[in-house]
Protein backbone atom coordinates (compact mmCIF):
# COMPACT_ATOMS: atom_id res chain seq x y z
CA UNK A 1 0.00 0.00 0.00
CA UNK A 2 3.12 1.67 0.83
CA UNK A 3 5.09 1.97 -2.64
CA UNK A 4 1.41 3.31 -4.68
CA UNK A 5 1.20 5.72 -2.05
CA UNK A 6 4.71 6.90 -2.75
CA UNK A 7 4.73 6.78 -6.65
CA UNK A 8 1.41 8.64 -6.61
CA UNK A 9 3.08 11.60 -4.31
CA UNK A 10 6.17 12.03 -6.45
CA UNK A 11 3.92 12.11 -9.44
CA UNK A 12 2.03 14.69 -7.92
CA UNK A 13 5.24 16.55 -6.82
CA UNK A 14 6.62 16.61 -9.98
CA UNK A 15 3.68 18.03 -11.60
CA UNK A 16 3.89 21.05 -8.88
CA UNK A 17 7.22 21.67 -9.57
CA UNK A 18 6.53 22.06 -13.65
CA UNK A 19 3.43 24.05 -12.34
CA UNK A 20 5.69 26.07 -10.41
CA UNK A 21 8.32 26.42 -12.88
CA UNK A 22 5.64 27.81 -15.71
CA UNK A 23 4.04 30.08 -12.45
CA UNK A 24 7.50 31.60 -12.42
CA UNK A 25 8.46 32.10 -16.07
CA UNK A 26 5.11 32.72 -17.58
CA UNK A 27 6.12 34.94 -20.53
CA UNK A 28 8.54 32.35 -21.84
CA UNK A 29 6.11 29.83 -20.99
CA UNK A 30 3.95 31.89 -23.30
CA UNK A 31 6.38 32.38 -26.12
CA UNK A 32 7.56 28.55 -25.94
CA UNK A 33 3.44 27.49 -26.36
CA UNK A 34 2.93 29.93 -29.20
CA UNK A 35 6.46 28.54 -30.88
CA UNK A 36 4.75 25.12 -30.76
CA UNK A 37 1.60 26.09 -32.19
CA UNK A 38 2.63 29.23 -34.41
CA UNK A 39 5.75 26.52 -36.24
CA UNK A 40 3.02 24.13 -36.54
CA UNK A 41 0.31 26.64 -38.53
CA UNK A 42 3.25 28.15 -40.41
CA UNK A 43 5.07 25.16 -41.58
CA UNK A 44 1.46 23.66 -42.66
CA UNK A 45 0.49 26.53 -44.79
CA UNK A 46 3.75 26.41 -46.77
CA UNK A 47 3.46 22.75 -47.35
CA UNK A 48 -0.39 23.99 -48.20
CA UNK A 49 0.72 26.07 -50.80
CA UNK A 50 1.34 25.07 -54.41
CA UNK A 51 4.57 24.57 -55.86
CA UNK A 52 3.53 27.31 -58.73
CA UNK A 53 1.71 29.60 -56.06
CA UNK A 54 4.88 30.54 -54.42
CA UNK A 55 5.45 33.67 -56.84
CA UNK A 56 1.82 34.49 -56.13
CA UNK A 57 1.21 37.78 -54.27
CA UNK A 58 -2.26 40.04 -54.14
CA UNK A 59 -1.22 42.86 -54.86
CA UNK A 60 2.42 44.30 -56.34
CA UNK A 61 3.35 45.72 -52.84
CA UNK A 62 3.08 42.61 -51.37
CA UNK A 63 5.53 39.75 -50.62
CA UNK A 64 5.46 37.17 -52.49
CA UNK A 65 4.22 34.00 -50.89
CA UNK A 66 8.09 32.18 -51.53
CA UNK A 67 9.46 35.92 -49.60
CA UNK A 68 7.24 35.35 -46.74
CA UNK A 69 8.12 31.66 -46.20
CA UNK A 70 12.45 32.91 -46.35
CA UNK A 71 11.28 36.09 -44.57
CA UNK A 72 9.68 33.59 -41.23
CA UNK A 73 13.18 31.57 -41.71
CA UNK A 74 15.52 34.13 -41.36
CA UNK A 75 13.58 36.49 -38.84
CA UNK A 76 13.43 33.32 -36.68
CA UNK A 77 17.21 32.58 -36.57
CA UNK A 78 17.76 36.17 -35.75
CA UNK A 79 15.28 36.90 -33.18
CA UNK A 80 15.25 33.48 -31.72
CA UNK A 81 18.96 33.67 -31.50
CA UNK A 82 18.83 37.15 -29.34
CA UNK A 83 16.17 35.80 -27.07
CA UNK A 84 18.15 32.97 -26.02
CA UNK A 85 21.57 34.36 -26.53
CA UNK A 86 22.30 31.13 -28.36
CA UNK A 87 24.38 31.50 -31.99
CA UNK A 88 22.34 30.42 -34.83
CA UNK A 89 23.93 27.46 -36.53
CA UNK A 90 25.10 27.79 -40.30
CA UNK A 91 22.08 27.39 -42.50
CA UNK A 92 22.15 27.07 -46.34
CA UNK A 93 21.31 30.29 -47.91
CA UNK A 94 17.36 30.12 -49.53
CA UNK A 95 15.84 32.63 -51.92
CA UNK A 96 11.89 32.49 -52.62
CA UNK A 97 12.91 31.18 -56.28
CA UNK A 98 14.06 27.77 -54.27
CA UNK A 99 11.91 24.72 -54.96
CA UNK A 100 9.14 24.99 -52.76
CA UNK A 101 10.51 21.70 -50.66
CA UNK A 102 13.32 23.67 -49.78
CA UNK A 103 11.63 26.48 -48.23
CA UNK A 104 9.25 24.24 -46.09
CA UNK A 105 12.32 22.55 -45.24
CA UNK A 106 14.43 25.62 -44.02
CA UNK A 107 11.19 27.50 -42.52
CA UNK A 108 10.71 23.79 -40.31
CA UNK A 109 14.66 23.95 -39.59
CA UNK A 110 14.30 27.69 -38.33
CA UNK A 111 11.56 26.54 -35.76
CA UNK A 112 13.15 23.82 -34.89
CA UNK A 113 15.48 25.97 -33.74
CA UNK A 114 13.59 28.30 -32.03
CA UNK A 115 11.99 25.41 -29.82
CA UNK A 116 15.55 24.72 -29.00
CA UNK A 117 16.85 27.61 -28.11
CA UNK A 118 13.35 28.92 -25.97
CA UNK A 119 13.54 25.66 -24.39
CA UNK A 120 16.56 27.27 -22.24
CA UNK A 121 15.23 30.66 -22.08
CA UNK A 122 13.02 32.61 -18.20
CA UNK A 123 11.60 35.34 -17.61
CA UNK A 124 14.78 35.90 -14.95
CA UNK A 125 15.99 38.59 -17.99
CA UNK A 126 13.42 40.64 -19.84
CA UNK A 127 14.61 43.50 -19.25
CA UNK A 128 17.75 42.87 -20.71
CA UNK A 129 18.49 44.69 -24.14
CA UNK A 130 19.09 42.54 -26.71
CA UNK A 131 20.49 42.33 -30.67
CA UNK A 132 17.09 43.70 -32.75
CA UNK A 133 17.74 44.45 -36.57
CA UNK A 134 19.86 46.56 -38.01
CA UNK A 135 22.15 47.39 -35.30
CA UNK A 136 19.34 48.33 -32.70
CA UNK A 137 18.99 46.84 -29.08
CA UNK A 138 15.25 46.09 -28.08
CA UNK A 139 13.91 44.39 -24.15
CA UNK A 140 14.12 40.90 -24.63
CA UNK A 141 10.87 40.95 -22.97
CA UNK A 142 9.97 43.12 -26.27
CA UNK A 143 11.44 41.11 -28.53
CA UNK A 144 9.91 37.79 -26.60
CA UNK A 145 6.37 40.02 -27.83
CA UNK A 146 7.77 41.25 -30.90
CA UNK A 147 8.25 37.68 -32.27
CA UNK A 148 4.90 35.94 -31.56
CA UNK A 149 3.28 39.14 -33.19
CA UNK A 150 5.37 38.30 -36.13
CA UNK A 151 4.50 34.96 -36.34
CA UNK A 152 0.81 35.64 -35.62
CA UNK A 153 1.03 38.38 -38.64
CA UNK A 154 2.42 35.72 -40.91
CA UNK A 155 0.21 33.13 -40.39
CA UNK A 156 -2.80 35.38 -41.03
CA UNK A 157 -0.88 36.68 -44.31
CA UNK A 158 -0.38 33.26 -45.38
CA UNK A 159 -3.87 32.08 -44.35
CA UNK A 160 -5.06 35.08 -46.68
CA UNK A 161 -2.97 33.92 -49.68
CA UNK A 162 -3.93 30.69 -49.30
CA UNK A 163 -7.58 31.59 -49.05
CA UNK A 164 -7.13 33.46 -51.93
CA UNK A 165 -6.01 30.45 -54.08
CA UNK A 166 -9.15 28.78 -52.76
CA UNK A 167 -7.02 26.47 -49.96
CA UNK A 168 -7.94 26.45 -46.47
CA UNK A 169 -5.46 27.27 -43.73
CA UNK A 170 -4.52 24.71 -41.82
CA UNK A 171 -6.24 26.16 -38.74
CA UNK A 172 -9.51 26.04 -40.86
CA UNK A 173 -8.86 22.73 -41.66
CA UNK A 174 -8.44 21.84 -37.61
CA UNK A 175 -11.19 23.99 -36.96
CA UNK A 176 -9.20 25.64 -33.96
CA UNK A 177 -6.05 27.27 -33.40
Amino acid sequence: MRLPFAALAASVGALSLVAGLRAQNPVATALQSAAARQSRNLVEAAAEMPADKYGYKPTPAQMTFGRVVTHLAGGNYAMCSSIAGTPAPEQAKVTPEDPKDKLVAALKSSFDFCTSALAHVDDAKLADSVPFFEGRKMTRGGLMMALAEDWADHYSQAAIYLRLNGLLPPTAKRGAM
